[in-house]
């Protein structure tokens, strides 16, 4: 569920001690997230901090309101560190994303010396494991695991994680596809299409564009079934499942996809579901993104991921896009970067996961 209340402090002074150790003039604070002067500094560091790890920066402004806008607060709290100028050096966020799971954003300021780097990262550290201690109490835990990612080139990153007690635990590879034009005819319709019994069709919308509420249950229990026997799988409420994916600044309800059995003579049995989000570009045409692409075991063999897959290409050249992208898991025990490679996607760049467990009592 959503709680009414957020589960972490939201007063920086309560979790961080007295004296933090930073220097003469330097402070940690909330971030004000409707000052649009803070939202473009924080947009400024995390491209900084994208440029130095992959060589190119990506995000924009709503990939930080998705942080500190009043909606994401529901379930996140931020904090920032600023010079004696007032300038923001070092950001973090934490995100209470499912029971016993706590993601944690680490962004320091490239331009900033050494030393000083070194400090504020410290207190981005102190202050996620006072939050992961606060968020784990509120939810009962005996200990809250900390989920924070790395590029796989940001040497700096990885100095900083491991001197904090962080494990590397799992390697990433971000994959992208080209699509041409003529790929619109891989499907007969985005829509809805049927090949060998299988359905594949958009989840039903009423006149006000909004979802039916069964299909998007539906694919959240094909989701939550297909990633049982996945890395860090952790249980997510329909509620938290759907007011995360509404957050992403690329969400659109027309790029989820239900994929259902039909040739056992009664109802339609959901069998894997794909969810879809835009990627704007500036520069060029948009691309699309695989967010989440689960099958559940007993439909595996016949060919629902590849039928998904081949959707989601279709829908994407027929909306002019040159590119799909995703996220594959590198030691995937279903194999499905095998299918991912030969459907022509690559890996662009590598990620990593970071994971701390915290003692909550």
């Amino acid at each position: 569920m959503i709680p009414e209340d957020n589960r972490f402090e939201s007063d920086p002074t309560d979790v961080l001690p007295d004296d933090p150790g930073l220097p003469a003039g330097w402070v940690a604070e909330a971030p004000d997230g409707t000052d649009a002067a803070t939202v473009a500094r924080l947009t400024e560091l995390l491209r900084g901090h994208e440029r130095a790890g992959r060589g190119w920066a990506g995000s924009g402004e709503d990939e930080v309101l998705v942080e500190v806008s009043d909606h994401g607060l529901a379930m996140r709290e931020n904090l920032v560190v600023r010079d004696p100028d007032g300038l923001i050096r070092a950001w973090g966020s934490v995100h209470d994303r499912a029971e016993g799971r706590m993601l944690f954003v680490h962004v320091v300021d490239r331009d900033v010396d050494e030393r000083l780097a070194d400090r504020c990262s410290d207190v981005l550290f102190e202050w996620a494991e006072a939050q992961a201690r606060s968020v784990g109490a509120a939810r009962g835990l005996s200990v809250q695991q900390i989920d924070t990612g790395a590029f796989a080139d940001d040497e700096r990153q990885h100095a900083w994680l491991a001197d904090a007690g962080f494990d590397r635990v799992r390697t990433w590879w971000q994959m992208s596809r080209s699509v041409e034009a003529a790929e619109a005819e891989l499907v007969p319709d985005p829509a809805r299409w049927e090949r060998q019994g299988v359905v594949f069709r958009l989840v039903e919308r009423s006149g006000d564009g909004m979802p039916d509420v069964a299909d998007l249950r539906a694919v959240h229990e094909v989701l939550e079934g297909a990633f049982t026997d996945h890395f860090n799988s952790a249980e997510e409420t329909f509620q938290e499942f759907i007011h995360r994916l509404r957050e992403d600044p690329g969400h659109r309800w027309d790029h989820w996809w239900l994929a259902e059995i039909v040739d056992g003579g009664g109802d339609p049995e959901p069998a894997g579901a794909l969810v879809g989000t835009v990627s704007e570009s500036a520069t060029g045409p948009d691309g699309s993104y695989v967010s989440y692409l689960g099958v559940l075991e007993s439909a595996r063999g016949r060919g629902v991921a590849t039928g998904l897959l081949r959707t989601i290409i279709a829908d994407a050249a027929g909306r002019g896009r040159d590119r799909v992208g995703l996220e594959v898991d590198a030691d995937s025990p279903t194999g499905a970067d095998g299918l991912y490679v030969a459907m022509g996607w690559g890996t662009k760049y590598v990620t990593e996961s970071w994971h701390k467990d915290v003692t909550v009592g």
